[in-house]
């Protein structure tokens, strides 16, 4: 930790834009600047915190005197070592320029944001040197004598840093805090440390006490700490924040002011902009086009969603004007010459990257970009009619012509035929993929349940496989602190070491996502929106109940209801059977609408996880990642999925296709998958053409019959025996059947309904014993009200009635003598 550099604004995964930035927008402080709650570091107290008084121009000794005296509880060779490590900690501070130890201190070196740690300070070949001077700085900061920067604080590794600093403090209010983070048995020791770690570091680096920390003081601690990549626990993860469940604890002990929101995560993200910054983070010249644009926008943006006017202002102030005044810098108005739109067109058929056209990355659909722009003029051109004085002046002939869009009809087409046959392509490998993460949980759960009761490191057997449970330092404090703590083991085949009870629970929401998304058809973001709210049920006039999913309104505002499947209901009932574990009702959490650029209101919802110290609601992106690597995992044995992975969106393809081409109507499959266009719906089936493939069958059944006869092979006995069986295999109890040979049974043996049945006049009596059988099993069902199997019998009955109706006309007609053939006389000529 002691060459620490400045690390560039990094992006979360749930954070990070799925979009691109051509020009990034101005650089602010942070990137938080549009949060209610602003991140500004604590402004100095007018009588700052000094828990051992003022000892800013003391001595060497006097300070090495006061450290032997501030922990009277510490052994006696620990305080030696401490008073050893202050001599030569304030040694060398006193050497370099200032009045008081905070002004040597920022001289030296210790402070930046590139600093070293104070242990080489130590002789060259003597340890403890370091370690002497590293546990004084900590009392020293601790005590208030010096006042660090968060990277001179992070710059030295600290142990037990929260105790000391809490024992010298004597503050009741961190007392409170500190009971408050033990009663969180939820979280791990560890996390609570962090937590605790978390407070001390903000205090000590801002110099305050815990009733001036502010929810703006904390903010600005996490976003600093990420900065600078110093987050406690992190290691090398610079994406993680601070103080996540420092702020939830101080929270819910009062400490910060009523309307104050639960979590820090409220105010990590930008929110929506307003159509002026969608606009300026382009830093357009044009200061008329620039007001027309806005104009333009704060117009559509009435009827279109946040999402698509993120994406409309990127085409039209991004990709079109921005790269009109660089090819063009004097352009006034609207009015493109010929010559400038082709440069222009030309330009946006590859992509732009920091306000630069990237001519290596060409752009699928440009066409996109063409019709936004288009949109534009037409749309002046219409609002000019009725508000002259606001649009007429702005209206010219618009530059993109018909002929531009020509064969964008044939490139759509072209999308559908690439998704039909990414459909196809996956199809026959989805089971493949179900059965894998299946099976991978169904082992993970089954080994944590014979894992849990064997006591730390002993061995023990499970499928075959030797394990044995771990047994460090680690897992005997958190067997005797936590009620339920982690499970670690370790594989003796392979020797890695396994936390179960992470693997477990990563390999359920998987398992999880997977199931609800291929039996609903839903999307990954309505998947994350699901609340315990979104399950209904249903009562038929008969009493049969039926399973609903409500789904709410995700991009096409639309409320719908699916009906759900036996495997799909019991997927959902394991999702909240594992979060009412213990009685516990499911907790409510607010989640962030990364497309919408808000936060909901607090729900019950179902794809929730602890992960750290917070209880979050799974992000779409972590969906896509979970089902990535199980592809990655299968590819290693099985070479169909190289280069081939499943996205969330994939399930939805797959599940429209089977429920259309399995003979649902396609206005009832659209309403399924909230479908407002039934070509929509039509695009995302992937119709497998069973007429073709017969045809074709066919033809090869013709062309072999044409081959020269010398291409066959003489009949062996097994062959023939085989063909005779054939013939006795086809002899049923009410007649013959008529399939071909080397043909199975297409419908089953249900002889009845079978087309292929040849009904023999003897057994009419028959006929007549099973129509009566089945009578009584209608009477029995109307009674029963199965409505299921009425429609079923009815339809026996239709074909046994039809056989033999064919029998008996069959049996009515009699023998037709046909005579033999004769001459007939001519006539005379």
């Amino acid at each position: 930790m002691a060459s620490r550099g400045f690390l560039a604004d990094t992006y979360t995964t749930r954070n990070r834009r799925q979009n691109y930035d051509e020009n990034p927008r101005k650089t602010e402080p942070t990137r938080f600047t549009s949060a209610m709650v602003k991140a500004v570091p604590a402004p100095r107290p007018e009588k700052p915190p000094a828990p051992v008084g003022d000892w800013s121009t003391a001595g060497v000794e006097e300070i090495a005197d006061l450290f032997r005296d501030l922990l009277p509880a510490r052994t006696r060779s620990g305080t030696m070592k401490l008073r050893a490590g202050a001599r030569v900690l304030f040694g060398h501070l006193e050497t370099l320029p200032g009045s008081t130890w905070q002004e040597r201190w920022e001289a030296s070196g210790f402070n930046a944001e590139k600093a070293p740690a104070v242990n080489i300070l130590g002789r060259p070949g003597v340890g403890y040197d370091g370690s002497n001077a590293t546990a004084a700085l900590r009392t020293a900061f601790a005590a208030r004598i010096i006042q660090p920067s968060l990277s001179g604080f992070r710059a030295n590794k600290f142990t037990e840093y929260p105790e000391t600093f809490r024992k010298i403090q004597n503050d009741p209010r961190l007392d409170e805090y500190y009971t408050g983070v033990d009663a969180q048995l939820r979280i791990s020791e560890d996390h609570r440390n962090r937590a605790k770690l978390d407070i001390a570091c903000a205090l000590t680096t801002q110099g305050i006490a815990l009733e001036d920390l502010t929810p703006s003081a904390l903010l600005h601690y996490s976003l600093e700490c990420k900065r600078l990549g110093v987050t406690p626990g992190a290691n090398n993860d610079t994406t993680r924040f601070s103080a996540l469940a420092a702020w939830e604890i101080l929270h819910k002990i009062g400490h910060f002011p009523a309307g104050t929101a639960p979590t820090l995560r409220t105010f990590i993200y930008d929110g929506q902009r307003t159509v002026e910054e969608l606009v300026d983070r382009y830093q357009l010249k044009n200061v008329g086009i620039r007001q027309l644009l806005v104009d333009y926008l704060t117009r559509r943006r009435a009827d279109t969603d946040y999402n698509t006017l993120e994406g409309l202002a990127r085409n039209i102030a991004g990709l079109f004007w921005d790269v009109i005044e660089e090819l063009n810098p004097g352009q006034k108005d609207l009015a493109l010459s010929p010559e400038l739109y082709d440069q222009w067109r030309a330009e946006i058929q590859y992509w732009r990257k920091d306000g630069r056209t990237d001519f290596t990355r060409r752009r699928k659909d440009p066409a996109t970009v063409l019709l936004a722009v288009r949109a534009l003029y037409m749309d002046l051109h219409s609002w000019a009619v009725a508000e002259p004085d606001r649009w007429a002046h702005w209206v010219v002939p618009c530059p993109i012509l018909p002929r531009d869009l020509k064969g964008f009809g044939k490139r759509r087409r072209e999308i559908n035929r690439r998704m039909a046959d990414r459909t196809r392509i996956r199809q026959p490998l989805l089971p493949v993929l179900v059965r894998h993460v299946d099976d991978r949980h169904e082992h993970l759960a089954g080994l944590l349940e014979a894992a849990r009761p064997v006591p730390l490191g002993q061995p023990f057997t499970h499928n075959g496989h030797r394990y044995s449970r771990t047994n460090s330092r680690e897992d005997q404090r958190h067997a005797k602190l936590l009620t339920e703590p982690a499970v670690r083991i370790v594989d003796h085949t392979s020797g890695e070491t396994i936390n179960l009870t992470l693997a477990e629970d990563s390999a359920f929401w998987e398992w999880a996502a997977v199931e609800v998304l291929r039996h609903s058809g839903i999307r990954v973001e309505e998947l994350v929106e699901l609340t315990h709210l979104s399950i209904r049920q249903y009562e038929r006039p008969n009493g049969e109940v039926i399973a609903l999913l409500v789904v709410a309104p995700s991009k096409s505002e639309r409320e719908r209801v699916i009906p759900m499947s036996a495997e799909l209901f019991h997927a959902v009932a394991q999702i909240i059977r594992r979060l009412t574990r213990g009685g516990r009702p499911i907790q409510l959490l607010s989640r962030y609408d990364s497309h919408e650029k808000t936060w909901s209101e607090p729900m019950p919802f179902l794809f929730q996880r602890r992960l750290g110290t917070v209880l979050n609601v799974m992000a779409p992106a972590t969906v896509l990642n979970m089902v990535g690597r199980s592809c990655e995992e299968i590819a290693q044995t099985n070479p169909a999925f190289h280069g081939t992975k499943f996205t969330p969106h994939d399930f939805r393809r797959l599940f429209a296709t089977e429920i259309v081409n399995g003979g649902l109507p396609i206005h009832i499959g659209a309403a399924l998958l909230g479908h407002l266009n039934l070509q929509t719906t039509q695009g995302y089936v992937a119709v497998f053409a069973e007429d073709v493939v017969k045809s074709f069958q066919q033809f090869l059944n013709n062309r072999r019959t044409l081959r020269p006869e010398e291409e066959y092979a003489q009949i062996t006995p097994e062959e023939w025996t085989e063909f005779e069986e054939h013939f006795d295999r086809r002899k049923v109890e009410l007649g013959n059947c008529a399939r071909p040979y080397g043909s199975p049974c297409q419908h089953e043996h249900a002889c009845i309904r079978c087309p292929m049945l040849q009904v023999n006049p003897k057994m009419l009596a028959r006929l007549d014993e099973l129509e009566k059988d089945l009578v009584m099993r209608r009477h029995r069902a109307e009674a029963e009200q199965w409505l299921g199997e009425i429609e079923g019998i009815d339809l026996t009955l239709t074909f046994l009635r039809s056989k033999r109706s064919d029998v008996e006309r069959q049996s009515r007609r009699g023998p037709v003598h046909l005579g033999l053939p004769r001459l007939q006389p001519q006539e005379p000529q």
